[in-house]
């Protein structure tokens, strides 16, 4: 019986370890690096994220409940953009306060009004896309990339195992799985620094999608009001009760 507990408490993570060589030590380093790029990346967005869902929700309700744009606009320049709501409402009015004083002066600024804050409301909804899947390519080539990572190490022991087992001329049962076990923990570490990262790829991708898609009904909204002077869709987006905004004076 004591040989049986000697044998199996010199199997194990740390036996594993021990016994490989550079490759499979240079594998688990890649894992561990995978690991905690993708952590830092999920508490990262995972902040961003809420703060972005908190503020963006408070701009909104200032915005839909203001008595003019230039209450919205003295509201912008006391506490500044700090969500895509606000960014995209500051660059919007800005553009029409920067045509209507100077015109069309530059390439950049050639034709109406409406076609100047309509490029400027594009140019901020890529720009808001760009910093939305900002990490999301790491947090997939993690998710896809970290299973085979392990799964090479596995094969990479399992092979020197085998040479090891083959050269000491015992083929036994109790010489066979401990090393084929072992060799299996960088299979098990893969797949550990995959889950989290393809889970929260989906939960981030997912927010995205949400966000855009509330992010261009709102500059919908806001296009056809400083071009329009209405909102369609405020009085359902604010609530029945909310005044309709005045647009800024000229």
């Amino acid at each position: 019986m004591e040989p049986t507990t000697t044998t199996v408490a010199s199997v194990g993570f740390g036996h594993f370890i021990a016994q490989s060589d550079a490759v499979g030590k240079f594998l688990l380093g890649v894992l561990i690096v995978m690991s905690i790029a993708s952590w830092a990346l999920i508490v990262a967005k995972g902040l961003a994220q809420y703060l972005r869902n908190k503020r963006g929700g408070a701009f909104l309700e200032f915005f839909w409940n203001a008595r003019s744009l230039d209450a919205v606009q003295a509201e912008l320049n006391t506490h500044g953009a700090r969500d895509p709501f606000s960014h995209l409402t500051a660059h919007s009015l800005h553009a029409q306060a920067h045509h209507a004083r100077h015109g069309a002066a530059r390439l950049a600024e050639a034709g109406t009004a409406n076609d100047f804050i309509t490029r400027t409301i594009k140019k901020v909804l890529d720009e808001e896309t760009t910093r939305l899947e900002s990490g999301l390519t790491t947090l997939a080539t993690v998710g896809a990339t970290a299973p085979f990572v392990g799964l090479f190490g596995t094969v990479w022991g399992v092979y020197h195992a085998l040479l090891a087992i083959g050269m000491s001329g015992s083929g036994t049962l109790d010489k066979v799985a401990g090393p084929v076990g072992e060799a299996l923990i960088m299979t098990g570490i893969g797949l550990a620094v995959a889950i989290p990262a393809v889970m929260a790829y989906n939960a981030f991708a997912r927010g995205n999608r949400v966000l855009s898609a509330r992010l261009d009904a709102f500059a919908y909204e806001l296009h056809s009001f400083l071009t329009l002077g209405e909102a369609p869709g405020a009085a359902v987006q604010a609530g029945a009760n909310v005044r309709s905004l005045k647009p800024a004076a000229a």
